[in-house]
């Protein structure tokens, strides 16, 4: 699904998600609190992906989010190579490297469908 986003690439596009909860990556300086968001349509209503993950910033913190609320956003849709890019003699399979796209830099995050 996510192949249609590539000729919006580097363009600012308001998208709208489904909060689904709340996890956790490995950063740098310790864990970093993250976004699960589902069922990510775009102006349209058109779906664009079935789910994304994203880093907890301000903008989502200050929504106080639970689960099942929408949520409208803007993002810019940037490329990314998705695959193993270690050395091959590391590969236990052999997948190869694709290109592949998703919504960065989330921004004007608002809440459009409050659950009680």
């Amino acid at each position: 699904m996510r192949k249609e986003l590539a000729d919006k690439e580097n363009v600012r596009s308001t998208f709208t998600g489904t909060f689904a909860r709340f996890g956790t990556k490995n950063g740098y300086k310790g864990p970093i609190t993250t976004v699960l968001l589902k069922d990510i349509c775009d102006e349209t209503g058109k779906p664009v992906t079935d789910h994304l993950w994203f880093n907890l910033t301000k903008g989502f913190a200050a929504l106080n989010l639970h689960g099942g609320e929408r949520i409208e956003f803007q993002a810019r849709v940037r490329q990314y190579v998705k695959g193993y890019k270690g050395h091959i003699e590391e590969r236990q399979w052999e997948a190869p490297l694709e290109v592949d796209y998703k919504l960065s830099y989330p921004t004007k995050m608002r809440i459009v469908l409050e659950v009680d």
